[in-house]
């Protein structure tokens, strides 16, 4: 094994291919922003005009599940805890069927911008701004790690160069998304997959090569205990084992593919509900096929590194840094396709700033200046989104700079509000699923969930759980020439969270071995469930049962047999466009071309909201 200096750096064509990507990226804002006369009001810049189709949604709600964390963290992951990671794909299936069935037809039904706009439908305006403050603080803390997290692991392994990377992308993403709004969102999401998937590609293709075969990188993993998919071991405390990865995995990312506005934004945009459906399943077979990439990856990187491994022998910092080491290994004789890989890390990054950005775009304009606001015309409206777009923008390459001081700090404030998409979710949940859910059950519901998911967060921030309840496997420096290799199994934390590990191990409290040693899958369930629980039960003591919710807000039968409608086009999709205006504006949605497929069935006043029934 080389040491790090003569590993390779970056050539002329690397910068090269990573400037091409950004181009094209901004080229496609361009073309959005005035292709089909621009973006003439909020709805087109928020929605896309409500007339995507199927086959660039899925792609683009890919690309932005998969952050540069997924590039650089997944296959990491693999080679230090082994394949169980895999199990993932059942997660999916069941987040992506729960998403499609439950919250999609309800959502799309009430044609609504932000989904937070359904809290103030179905309960009170409060709810809704707890909603909507939530999202925005919990998003842009993302944003900002996002950013700067992989911009950090590669500048460390290939000296690419950090604040040009972050400041660049930061710039073009927010170009595009205030040009071209949701449609050049979308589109440069799907061009920013195909790269991924190219770089994912060149890694294992080269990779296969090096090891003369896939043979010997399944064997080596075998034998290296790398390919543990069956753990069933019940207990909640374990970090990945097959129920954590299943039940807790369903939960947390339900509440990222049901209820979040960035997720949520895109499949509304569709032009039927049959295509916001069928977004959703190609979508599923893209997450398939990232998760395959991404763990044949890790394989990959066990395989040709279980004799020496880089972390160990001080090669890289972190674990992270280990993708990007390989490449630079493996891949540096041919110019420009380290380049690739590092603008597949951010692609990744970038497709999912870009939807942050969209989306916090539309829940600032539809939750907090439009109702607030009322006699802003469309036009008006559609340039306060975009000027909503430069300023998240803004906001997000700062968080960046921020993460950059206070990395460890804003990592813990992220994971702390990760945890609000559980309570979110159980909020949500009850709205559609519990007819006798009122404000007050849903408010206590809300409010009790998010402290249980505080509780367990910060204790688990504060006492991180032990390495044997994270289980990593071992990992050699048998085969290394380097004099310093000391034999040590850091823990599990990326080194942004390093500072907790100061508390002394003595003063762990009886707590910290068990309820704040839950596996982190856990969080969200827990938030969820506890929501649901306390909103059932406050609902029924304050009267729920005696208010009559309209069943437009609910999931009923009808929503699910629709599904097995003899003729997919003919179904009458009823797309009640909800005005909170004094006025009609009857010329909304009908001028559409993307509806005029579909049958228009009046059946008579008595569903009509404002006049409009398309």
């Amino acid at each position: 094994m080389t040491s790090s200096s003569s590993i390779g750096r970056f050539s002329v064509w690397d910068y090269v291919v990573f400037a091409a990507m950004l181009l094209v990226s901004a080229i496609i804002g361009i073309y959005y922003a005035f292709a089909g006369g621009g973006q003439k009001t909020s709805k087109d810049f928020l929605m896309g005009g409500r007339s995507m189709t199927a086959l660039p949604v899925a792609l683009s709600l890919t690309a932005s599940f998969m952050s540069a964390v997924t590039v650089l963290g997944t296959p990491a992951e693999v080679y230090r805890f082994g394949a169980i990671f895999s199990i993932f794909a059942i997660t999916y299936t069941l987040v992506v069927l729960c998403s499609a069935e439950i919250f999609l037809p309800v959502f799309y039904r009430l044609g609504i911008t932000s989904t937070y706009e359904y809290l103030e439908l179905r309960f009170n305006k409060y709810l809704r701004l707890c909603g909507t403050v939530l999202f925005v603080i919990q998003t842009t803390l993302y944003t900002g790690i996002v950013i700067y997290a992989p911009a950090l692991a590669l500048n460390q392994v290939t000296g690419f160069d950090l604040w040009g990377a972050v400041v660049a992308t930061g710039v073009v993403c927010t170009f595009y998304c205030t040009l071209g709004g949701l449609k050049a969102v979308v589109w440069t999401d799907v061009f920013q997959v195909g790269i991924m998937v190219a770089g994912f590609s060149s890694v294992i293709i080269r990779a296969v090569v090096v090891q003369e075969g896939i043979g010997r990188i399944v064997n080596d993993s075998y034998y290296g205990g790398r390919l543990n998919f069956w753990d069933f071991n019940p207990n909640p405390l374990q970090r990945h084992t097959f129920w954590t990865i299943v039940i807790g995995g369903t939960f947390t990312w339900t509440g990222i593919y049901g209820v979040n506005q960035s997720q949520v934004q895109r499949y509304i945009a569709c032009k039927t509900r049959f295509h916001a459906k069928l977004s959703l399943y190609i979508n599923l077979v893209g997450l398939w096929a990232i998760l395959v990439c991404a763990v044949l990856c890790g394989l990959a990187l066990y395989s040709i590194y279980k004799e020496c491994d880089p972390w160990t022998a001080k090669q890289v910092s972190a674990p992270d840094q280990l993708m990007p080491y390989l490449v630079l290994d493996i891949l540096r004789d041919f110019p420009g396709l380290p380049g690739l890989f590092v603008a597949s890390a951010y692609s990744g990054t970038l497709s999912t700033v870009s939807s942050s950005i969209n989306a916090l775009a539309a829940v600032t304009v539809e939750d907090l200046i439009r109702p607030h606001f009322r006699s802003l015309s469309e036009k008006k409206l559609s340039w306060i989104s975009m000027g909503m777009s430069l300023f998240y923008g803004g906001v997000c390459i700062a968080m960046a700079a921020l993460a950059s001081i206070l990395g460890a700090l804003l990592q813990a404030a992220l994971s702390i509000f990760g945890m609000v998409g559980g309570p979110l979710l159980g909020l949500f949940a009850l709205g559609i699923l519990c007819s006798f859910a009122n404000g007050v059950g849903a408010f206590v519901g809300l409010v009790s969930g998010f402290a249980i998911s505080l509780w367990v967060g910060i204790g688990a921030q504060i006492y991180p759980p032990l390495p044997g309840r994270t289980i990593p496997l071992s990992l050699s420096t048998a085969g290394c020439n380097i004099s310093s290799s000391s034999n040590f199994t850091s823990p599990t934390e990326n080194p942004l969270t390093l500072f907790h590990m100061q508390v002394k191990e003595y003063t762990r409290p009886v707590l910290a071995d068990n309820w704040y040693s839950l596996s982190y899958l856990y969080f969200s369930t827990v938030g969820t469930l506890v929501t649901v629980a306390m909103g059932v039960v406050i609902s029924l003591l304050t009267g729920g049962l005696k208010q009559k919710t309209d069943r437009k807000f609910l999931l009923t039968k009808e929503d699910f047999l629709s599904n097995f409608s003899w003729s997919k086009s003919e179904t009458p999709e009823k797309v009640e466009v909800l005005n909170w205006k004094p006025f009609t504006l009857p010329s909304e949605g009908t001028d559409n071309p993307a509806f005029s497929h579909m049958e228009m069935k009046v059946s008579g006043n008595k569903d009509k909201v404002n006049g409009l029934h398309i």
